[in-house]
């Protein structure tokens, strides 16, 4: 509740929290408009394999030339600016940095960058979700190890819903269910680049015109986004994945409590304890109002007469039965506040979110009938989507993550709709990417096969 407080502090004490991020694209820069006005945080360096869009990004978001221009990191240090290289290893082992922010979207890479941030003796907060959802476990177990924290960000839609659940759990609450909003039709699932816009409502020109990315908007619509961030959910959270992946039902914020119930009540959820994602559209397409499309929310019981009376003497919208609530954020504002995660682990020692257990997994699903010699070409793409799927299921038939599903070529035909398995595919298993996820198969392996 005083993370500002802490702030001035620091910054009173010229001591700021020295920060170095990797990656100044969309969601970098949009922390780099925000770093600027928060006390207490220098950011020293910014590694990026394309320094003119970098720079472009700094000059959109107010930097000037002044504030980028120091010669080498030590330069930066010693001048409070900030240093712009496009070698993040220098970055992730430069002594003058408490806290890296992984910022690129590229799963593969990112999980290449955690591994230097835990040798080098440095936390580091991965916004690329993308590889935590295949490999945050044992990301999280190798961080530990080497005392650092490895952290979600504050911002995105994981980290809030993990943040939900953690005070209704805070409070003495049981929670029923978790998740994240969208907007869902079936037919989204065969949607590509070129489709895209169609769907979204913007011509492909206004998108153009916004430097819109088709592949990346198009891995929300397609609904491989929400089970990446999904997976993330239940495994910092210990919920668990539904066994037939996300069913998005539609209803506004206060459909919530009655849609978050078991079957068994009324409602969608297979059993008490899993993540969903509720959808902003009927079934007929139609805009529902009040929508939380942008947010997250957090359903949880009122186990006793006692709580259940306090919800009806407060007033508060509950299932019809009046056993179940639920509280949510309306809105997530992606980097803007990033900065909270930062603030978190270094002045409280403290992950805005951190995978504790492999419950859920995003398998790799073919969009249309794939063919030997085809190359996938990952989320949001021509050739797959990602499908949640219960961790033990994935485990046991040996599904391919979607985070690693990018310019891989099948070996064997794959039929529309059928996951991706790794006896599929031709894959470098020296990629330091594939190794941790080996390692965390095999880690968990055992533990499933004794359930």
């Amino acid at each position: 509740m005083n993370l500002y407080a802490k702030l001035l502090e620091r910054e009173a004490e010229r001591n700021p929290i020295k920060v170095g991020l990797i990656g100044a694209g969309k969601f970098g820069a949009m922390y780099l408009h925000q770093v600027l006005r928060t006390p207490g945080v220098h950011l020293v360096g910014i590694a990026d394999l394309s320094p003119s869009r970098a720079i472009e990004n700094l000059k959109r978001v107010g930097w000037s030339e002044e504030r980028y221009g120091a010669a080498s990191l030590a330069d930066a240090l010693a001048r409070g600016t900030t240093f712009l290289t496009e070698d993040w290893q220098e970055l992730a082992k430069f002594h003058g940095i408490d806290v890296i922010a992984e910022c690129t979207g590229n799963p593969v890479a990112a999980v290449e960058h955690c591994l230097a941030a835990f040798s080098a003796g440095k936390p580091i907060i991965n916004v690329t979700v993308e590889a935590d959802a295949f490999c945050g476990p044992i990301l999280a177990q190798k961080a530990k190890k080497a005392g650092v924290i490895y952290s979600l960000a504050y911002g995105d839609q994981p980290a809030l819903a993990c943040d939900l659940v953690d005070w209704a759990k805070a409070c003495g609450f049981s929670v029923v269910a978790a998740g994240r909003g969208h907007k869902w039709l079936p037919k989204y699932r065969e949607s590509t680049p070129e489709t895209v816009w169609d769907h979204w409502g913007l011509t492909a020109e206004q998108a153009a015109r916004g430097g819109m990315n088709s592949k990346m908007f198009n891995a929300f619509l397609d609904g491989s986004k929400p089970a990446i961030e999904s997976a993330a959910i239940a495994n910092a959270t210990g919920l668990e994945a539904p066994s037939q992946g996300l069913a998005f039902p539609p209803g506004s914020v206060d459909d919530i409590p009655t849609l978050m119930r078991p079957r068994s009540e009324g409602g969608i959820l297979e059993a008490k304890g899993q993540v969903e994602v509720v959808s902003c559209l009927t079934a007929d397409g139609e805009q529902i109002p009040n929508d939380i499309r942008k947010g997250v929310w957090v359903c949880f019981e009122g186990d006793s007469d006692y709580v259940r009376n306090c919800f009806e003497e407060y007033n508060v919208v509950t299932d019809p039965s009046g056993r179940y609530m639920s509280s949510y954020k309306k809105w997530h504002l992606i980097g803007l506040e990033l900065g909270i995660s930062v603030a978190s682990i270094a002045l409280r020692r403290e992950p805005t979110g951190v995978a504790t257990t492999f419950n859920a997994d995003v398998a790799a699903t073919a969009k249309k009938n794939l063919r030997p010699g085809d190359t996938l070409d990952g989320e949001g793409g021509y050739t797959v989507f990602g499908k949640l799927t219960p961790a033990s299921a994935s485990l046991a038939k040996g599904y391919l993550p979607l985070g690693l599903a990018h310019n891989v070529k099948l070996i064997k035909p794959v039929a529309k709709d059928s996951c991706i398995r790794w006896a599929d595919v031709a894959i470098d298993e020296t990629l330091p990417a594939v190794r941790v996820r080996r390692e965390q198969e095999a880690f968990y392996s055992p533990a499933i096969e004794g359930v």
